[in-house]
């Protein structure tokens, strides 16, 4: 078996790439053919666990002799078993393609920690020394291990479905490109180009970005792709053949603009048009501080009728919250930091406002550690701070980051959260601190109420709620206890994206992508 390889590039980042790439996958595995996505590598701090590579995890035999297993569960190889990271998109791809997440499918994940500096996660794992290369040396570094994972999923399916990243015609990165052209050329992919017609200027977006090619890299695009078209398609003539006679490249779709295609987004917040219709009884505002991490968890929200999602980055941006009203601390890439911009825009004391008015308040990892007394970091990893206080909790920051899988289920909860008393629920986890009472207040008798153990706490009063588990509002128990509903299926989503893609890409083009 050696697959047919079809890459989806974009005119630039934001265009419609994962999208596409997603529809890819569902439709050709609807076909019946054994599919893959692949990226060689993604910038973004939305990652999922995958499982790890037996060979690469140490604690597979449970925990190193001198360790000790964290609190809450009794099985050490369960506890202990650590899983691998790769980017949100390609394990949506995978799902879409109805294959098995896995690192080869995303083997270099850069993480953003600053504006000049990300963490290189190299097949599943941190990698301290490619962290610390200038960013033009990791590309070479990593590159036999992006061909290997590459030319290892070509030989065990049908097609290959590769995304891109940013462009392909950003002349000053062609030399140590390791995700665009390089691959391309290495899986001798057949390729589209989607651009974003909504943003204007699509037609000198998609003939630039060909100008710019190699020549031999131009004649791997087999068709141009506009994304997020709003109006009557028949107006764009005469463009398209205006644009095919100067390239040769035929346009082979028009996708319609999509508000709620259900795909989580992988590289920005939601846009307030997306938010679910009908009458809003709850507001769950999510603060958007610089480094949130996983925001892509929060999707479902979308389409939870009766609810407003909202990203706020000042108290001004929120009308008046109720206590029904949740607000939400979310991941963090660097919590301190982020804990110091919170502080900046005066949103520690309005979260501390709604929960002193007795409103629900919800901290999620990064979210859940600024909720305690105090961050604290002997390794140099994120920073030392006060926290807001809100649960008598201490973080202590690990050189060793938890990466896993992990199916619980809560205890019973008190005051607003008690919906979830009980409730099972399937997350992940990945974070550097570990969360404990803090000791000189448990020694007082001020205590968090641990609902999951070594993993959730709530305060006294109840509506104050931290947990470490990622993928909360994806699971459809948590969305029934707490509000009643049901959204569709990841599986559902799939499926209206490869429709979608069927009646507005040309039939012949789809088939021709993956005719050897």
């Amino acid at each position: 078996m050696a697959a047919v390889c079809v890459m989806v590039l974009g005119t630039s980042s934001g265009a419609g790439k994962s999208w596409l790439a997603t529809a890819l996958c569902r439709h050709y595995a609807r076909l019946g053919l054994k599919v893959a996505p692949f990226k060689a590598q993604n910038m973004s701090n939305n990652a999922r666990v995958v499982a790890s590579p037996p060979e690469n995890d140490r604690f597979a035999a449970g925990p190193p002799q001198g360790e000790t297993a964290p609190p809450g569960g009794s099985d050490p190889r369960q506890r202990w078993s650590v899983g691998a990271e790769i980017g949100s998109a390609q394990y949506f791809q995978a799902l879409a393609a109805r294959a098995e997440p896995e690192v080869r499918m995303n083997p270099v994940l850069l993480k953003p920690e600053a504006d000049t500096h990300s963490q290189y996660v190299l097949m599943g794992r941190v990698d301290p020394a490619l962290t610390a290369l200038p960013w033009r040396e990791r590309g070479e570094r990593a590159w036999p291990t992006v061909r290997a994972a590459l030319h290892g999923l070509i030989a065990e399916h049908d097609v290959v479905v590769i995304e891109g990243a940013g462009s392909p015609a950003e002349i000053n990165l062609m030399a140590s490109d390791i995700v665009n052209l390089r691959v391309a050329r290495e899986a001798n992919a057949r390729c589209l180009l989607v651009t974003d017609i909504d943003r204007g200027g699509a037609f000198a977006h998609l003939y630039g970005t060909w100008a710019l090619l190699p020549e031999a890299d131009r004649a791997r695009i087999r068709g141009f792709v506009l994304n997020k078209f709003r109006g009557d398609a028949a107006l764009l003539a005469p463009a398209p053949e205006q644009l095919q006679a100067l390239t040769g490249v035929p346009t082979v779709g028009v996708i319609p603009m999509q508000w709620r295609h259900g795909l989580p987004e992988e590289d920005g917040v939601f846009d307030d048009r997306s938010n679910a219709s009908g009458a809003v009884h709850t507001t769950v505002a999510v603060v958007a501080w610089p480094r949130i991490s996983n925001l892509d968890e929060f999707q479902p929200l979308k389409n939870v009728p009766g609810v407003r999602l909202q990203w706020v980055r000042s108290p001004a941006e929120v009308a008046h919250l109720g206590a029904g009203d949740v607000v939400v601390l979310p991941g963090s890439k660097s919590t301190a930091a982020d804990l110091a911009w919170l502080r900046e825009q005066g949103l520690d004391r309005w979260v501390a406002g709604h929960a002193a008015r007795g409103g629900r308040v919800l901290g999620v990892c990064g979210g859940l550690q600024v909720l305690g007394e105090a961050l604290i970091d002997t390794e140099g990893i994120d920073g030392n701070a006060p926290g807001l206080g809100l649960l008598p909790l201490v973080t202590c920051f690990a050189r060793d980051k938890t990466v896993r899988r992990t199916d619980a289920r809560f205890a019973a909860l008190t005051g607003p959260w008690a919906a979830l008393s009980h409730v099972g629920l399937s997350g992940y986890e990945i974070h550097h601190g570990q969360t404990a009472p803090h000791p000189a207040m448990a020694a007082a008798g001020a205590l968090a109420r641990e609902v999951l153990p070594g993993l959730a706490w709530q305060n006294t009063a109840g509506n104050v709620l931290g947990l470490y588990l990622h993928g909360l509002f994806e699971d459809p128990r948590l969305l029934q206890a707490l509000f009643g509903a049901t959204v569709p299926t990841l599986d559902t989503v799939f499926d209206r994206l490869a429709d979608a893609l069927a009646a507005h890409l040309d039939a012949a083009a789809l088939d021709a992508l993956v005719t050897p």
